[in-house]
């Protein structure tokens, strides 16, 4: 009798057993730790694929951009259609469908004429346009990252537990006010899943330091955005 009480204490035990047992330790450190360990893997990362939602006052934006040190790709739906995004260096590319040009023809051309002949096509955006600051940054890995991690307020630690199969560890800002970021548990410690504070979006990251190689697009597949085409 006394030894299957003994036996179904040590039951008890294990069944409350070391949640952090078998992973990188994250979940034992401060929050503020884990903020710094997560922005430093990610930054060390060479690769990673961003999906999901940003709302801001300029608009609604859904993203799904795969980035690298160099540059970047993927799209990005806005009101005014879905772009595509293909950054090489300091080389920006945009291709849109005809909609999106609709409006935007140069001297002399129609809107209908210059739609028509940039849809499907990649537009290289000039460094010094307006349009390259506010788009290339979708595609900057540092850029991009640095902005959407940021939590607001006091940092707190949230529960463990498992986030699109991966095991993670929650931190939060004001208690979840200021945004919430689900840290990985299973190897480095990069971000799996943030909701950004206030409401603003919600964002996934997979495929850290999965090589992906982003190439200029074929010349005849291309137009420069200073040079647009005349009917």
């Amino acid at each position: 009798m006394g030894a299957a009480v003994a036996l179904a204490g040590v039951g008890l035990a294990g069944c409350g057993g070391d949640p952090d047992a078998g992973t990188n330790g994250e979940g034992k450190l401060s929050p503020q730790k884990i903020q710094n360990d997560t922005r430093k893997a990610a930054e060390a990362a060479k690769t990673v694929r961003l999906s999901g939602t940003l709302l801001s006052k300029g608009g609604t934006y859904k993203l799904d951009m795969r980035l690298t040190a160099n540059g970047g790709m993927g799209s990005v739906t806005t009101k005014d259609g879905v772009l595509q995004l293909l950054r090489v260096g300091d080389h920006l590319y945009l291709k849109a469908g005809s909609s999106f040009w609709q409006g935007k023809g140069g001297k002399g051309d129609s809107a209908s004429g210059v739609a028509t002949k940039l849809s499907g096509k990649y537009v290289r955006v000039p460094k010094g346009d307006p349009a390259y600051q506010q788009l290339s940054g979708f595609t900057d890995k540092r850029v991009l990252l640095d902005g959407v991690l940021a939590l607001h307020g006091k940092l707190g630690k949230g529960d463990h537990g498992t986030t699109d199969g991966i095991r993670t560890v929650a931190i939060s800002g004001d208690g979840g006010d200021g945004g919430t970021l689900k840290v990985s548990l299973d190897g480095h410690p990069c971000p799996v899943r943030l909701e950004r504070a206030g409401g603003a979006g919600s964002l996934k990251f997979t495929d850290w330091d999965k090589e992906f190689t982003v190439r200029e697009p074929a010349k005849n597949d291309t137009v420069d955005y200073g040079k647009l085409p005349t009917s």
